[in-house]
């Protein structure tokens, strides 16, 4: 499969006139996960409309909190304690992004951070449309062992120096994204691109002692109380790994996810799925990003079998779910 790739990728081709012109790929670091992290350093590697690296930039945020995990991303409150602020540096970060299709590894991670950081700077960033090179691996059928990095990186043959570090990490992703538009261009893929819808609202941690700010700042994990209408299918069973997902399966989620939890439920709902609040040995589908983790959901799963996948596939069987049989 790499041999064809990889000569499919170095092979003159009839580009598809369909394509982007420009891309931007981009990695964020952050202090989180959740939806009141703020993002502590980015990297944007601009190619041309066939992959070429025409530039590259990067720079570190004063997220104004904790920093977060530092062992993972290495950056210290000292060493942001001088950085420019977000809003600082806004403007050159639009510029690098302005006109170019957004490209990360999980990109609706990478765009929802982006999206709010740039909405509590009350402006917009100039991205219309995201692709996440997840799901171009999906559309390529390459046979990775998982959806991490590394192992597209691997792939490829691409060596990473600095893991979790945002300029490395996003000349890892563009040197790895380049023999892969290649090859969706050699084989007439259609490239999985994303509307990029720009935040209005977001929610952000007051500080100790302040009250939350304008705009729509909430403490974190505030939640409105809702209570979801009642799935009318009934339970097909278990999701079969590499399958599709069927009308009336019972869903279940553990641990942060990028996109809003009530935005995945909700979507989850809308396909005719089951939102389950706990994990039983009736669930057919447990979504995690951490299946790793010692959570009682993850921790059931294990026990009773039930299949795991991560966000990124949740959000790719979202757009092919069975319908249940009539009568």
């Amino acid at each position: 499969m790499l041999d064809d790739l990889t000569t499919a990728a170095s092979s003159p081709t009839v580009w598809p006139a369909a394509y982007p012109q420009g891309y931007a790929v981009v990695d964020v670091e952050t202090t989180g996960l959740a939806r009141d992290d703020r993002i502590i350093s980015a990297a944007v590697y601009r190619l041309d409309a066939r992959g070429e690296v025409e530039d590259h930039w990067y720079t570190v945020v004063n997220p104004e909190r904790d920093p977060g995990p530092v062992w993972i991303h290495g950056l210290t409150s000292d060493v942001l304690e001088g950085a420019p602020l977000f809003q600082d540096i806004a403007a050159e970060f639009a510029a690098r992004l302005e006109g170019r299709v957004l490209v990360a590894h999980n990109a609706v991670f990478d765009w929802q951070m982006i999206a709010r950081e740039y909405a509590r700077a009350r402006s917009e960033a100039p991205v219309r449309q995201r692709l996440c090179t997840i799901a171009l691996s999906k559309e390529l059928k390459l046979p990775l062992p998982n959806h991490k990095l590394e192992s597209l990186a691997a792939h490829f043959g691409v060596v990473q120096r600095r893991a979790h570090h945002a300029l490395d990490d996003a000349r890892v992703l563009a040197e790895a994204f380049r023999p892969s538009l290649r090859a969706a261009a050699a084989g007439g893929v259609r490239l999985p691109l994303h509307e990029c819808l720009p935040l209005t609202e977001w929610t952000d941690s007051p500080r100790s002692g302040q009250q939350a700010g304008p705009g729509g700042y909430r403490p974190a994990g505030w939640r409105p109380s809702r209570k979801r209408p009642a799935c009318p299918y009934p339970n097909p069973g278990r999701y079969e790994p590499g399958g599709r997902l069927k009308q009336g399966m019972r869903v279940a989620f553990s641990g942060d996810t990028s996109v809003e939890r009530e935005l995945l439920e909700d979507r989850a709902t809308e396909a005719g799925l089951h939102v389950a609040g706990s994990l039983s040995r009736l669930t057919s589908l447990l979504v995690t990003n951490d299946p790793d983790s010692g959570t009682s959901k993850v921790v059931k799963a294990r026990q009773y079998g039930t299949p795991v996948v991560d966000e990124a596939a949740f959000g790719q069987l979202l757009g092919d779910v069975e319908a249940a049989p009539e009568g």
